[in-house]
């Protein structure tokens, strides 16, 4: 069949949960047995997310071939378990970038060049993309931002245009705020009312509005929207505050969106799919009665700024029959005097990848601290790095080892840039990005964790790498170099094998942790983690957390 177009917008409010809609309209596709992609396009300037500070904008999620991405797409990855690519993350940076290099190569022969047609014609191009070359059966596009945002109006003019080109081959799910004033013990739809109005105005009727509510919304008020904003009341769907994210897809299921989206293009809807996998996780997730509490050191407080991470440990807990329950612990609060405090009633600890000098000391105190007492570690990109310098300084016994990127003239520089990088001025031209191929050493606790794999492939995004210069060093020392690059013989995985778990990985294994498939090493972590902690009590004052 040709491919259908679902497009996803949002108004009233930002932060609806959009990115978690797209996943589900997705996975519940998916589950029909269609070929299905998501691709997100951002309304900013900038070219990627990787060079946002991550309070501006939460993580930046890295896919197969090297693209820094919105957060989003690893919801995307999550639900549906398809790996995105450079082409399911579009900015407004990126088309002006391409429409701007055009014109001065030449290509437009002299014409001024406009937003319309122009822009909104490399707009069309990209999104129709990913169904023209891949064959997808569904190509769902997320358009960030909220209707009415200046910077958003290029994007829904090409969706108008392409709604009018492909007729019912397109449909447009909008996203909107059901707000409860408590005051007047009333909901109120007029915000919905107005969002779509501001819709029809840019000439876009939505066929689908999913209303986001913390309270129920009853068939009448569901009618009143669906009257108001000319909606088949069958479309008029709404989405409720949820205990875990994971609840959503089901939900939407339950209220037939999937259907409606399937007679809105004309395809015979047929038996509502089991889900059978999906449903035996939500019953595995609502029967984890225990917690284990595992720490985050890092730098950022934020929660979207170590999202994946979060999601691996939560997906990880939950095949493992408990809730992960995560504290984030300040590096830079991190001192030799309170780090005991800090770190106290904690099964595991997980120290954060980041860029940059601030936090670091921190992280070196806690890697310390976990090494020595034999507290489960993971360490992820600069949390790996973090666990070599400090083996480097209180171990092999060289006080100023660091990082060449925190200190340029550190005598003994365990981390430092490959040689073919120094040249290389432009920021982010000297990362390694995207997948890499790792051989695993046979025996060490890491091949286990992989079921015995020798070779893996994951994701990357740093520009520091271990200095093999100090390798043999390490491993006298009881430093395990168990992951190295088959191509470049860079280390990928460090661990201490006399440790219960001490694991340090310089690529980021929590972009790969699926709903369906959690990530082996977290799974191990987390295994680890509850295997002398007596995960029965659930309060925070007997274990010296707080809350």
């Amino acid at each position: 069949m040709d491919t259908k177009y679902i497009f996803v917008t949002g108004g009233v409010v930002s932060s609806l949960g959009k990115g978690i809609i797209s996943a589900s309209i997705g996975k519940l596709l998916q589950a029909r047995g269609y070929k299905v992609t998501i691709q997100k396009f951002d309304p900013y300037i900038n070219i990627d997310p990787g060079t946002l500070n991550p309070y501006e904008h939460g993580e930046c999620y890295v896919t197969v071939d090297g693209m820094e991405t919105d957060l989003d797409l690893g919801h995307y990855e999550r639900f549906t378990g398809i790996h995105t690519t450079r082409n399911n993350s579009i900015t407004t940076g990126r088309i002006y970038k391409t429409v701007i290099d055009r014109e001065r190569h030449g290509d437009y022969l002299g014409k001024t060049i406009q937003v319309v047609p122009h822009i909104t014609d490399e707009i069309k191009r990209r999104m129709l993309r990913e169904g023209l070359d891949e064959g997808f059966d569904f190509v769902i596009t997320e358009v960030g931002g909220t209707i009415g945002d200046i910077e958003s109006a290029p994007f829904m003019e090409a969706i108008r245009q392409l709604r009018w080109q492909l007729g019912r081959n397109a449909v447009c799910v909008h996203l909107t705020y059901v707000p409860y004033l408590k005051a007047a013990e009333e909901l109120k739809t007029k915000p919905t009312q107005h969002s779509v109005k501001e819709l029809q105005g840019m000439g876009i009727q939505p066929d689908i509005l999913v209303l986001r509510t913390e309270r129920h919304l009853d068939n009448a008020l569901r009618m009143k929207v669906a009257s108001f904003c000319n909606v088949d009341l069958e479309c008029v769907v709404q989405s409720e505050d949820m205990p875990s994210i994971y609840e959503v897809p089901v939900n939407m299921q339950r209220q037939g969106l999937d259907a409606a989206i399937l007679r809105k293009i004309g395809i015979p809807v047929g038996e509502t799919p089991a889900m059978q996998p999906w449903h035996d996780f939500l019953e595995k997730q609502r029967n984890a009665k225990r917690e284990v509490h595992i720490g985050l050191v890092g730098k950022y407080d934020l929660q979207d700024a170590y999202k994946s991470i979060r999601e691996s440990l939560n997906l990880a807990g939950i095949y493992n029959d408990v809730k992960a329950r995560i504290h984030f612990v300040n590096s830079e609060e991190i001192t030799t005097q309170n780090v005991v405090e800090k770190l106290k009633g904690l099964a595991g600890i997980v120290i954060c990848p980041g860029f940059g000098h601030r936090g670091i000391e921190g992280k070196i105190i806690a890697a310390e601290y976990t090494r020595t007492n034999d507290i489960p570690t993971f360490g992820i990109c600069l949390g790996m790095q973090m666990m070599v310098i400090e083996f480097a300084r209180n171990v092999l016994g060289y006080k100023d080892a660091n990082s060449s990127e925190m200190d340029k003239q550190t005598p003994h520089n365990v981390i430092d840039m490959m040689e073919e990088q120094k040249s290389i001025t432009e920021l982010g031209g000297t990362m390694r990005l995207g997948a890499y191929d790792c051989e695993l050493v046979k025996g060490s606790r890491t091949y286990e964790a992989y079921g015995e794999k020798s070779l893996i492939s994951e994701r990357h995004r740093h520009r520091y790498e271990f200095n093999n210069a100090y390798k043999d060093e390490y491993e006298s020392n009881g430093m395990k170099c168990v992951g190295i690059n088959p191509a470049s013989d860079l280390v990928e995985i460090v661990e201490i094998p006399e440790k219960r778990w001490y694991i340090g990985t310089q690529f980021h294994p929590e972009y790969s942790s699926t709903v369906l498939h959690p990530h082996p090493l977290f799974m191990s972590f987390i295994k680890e983690c509850i295997k002398t902690t007596d995960c029965t009590d659930l309060t925070d004052s007997k274990r010296g957390i707080n809350p």
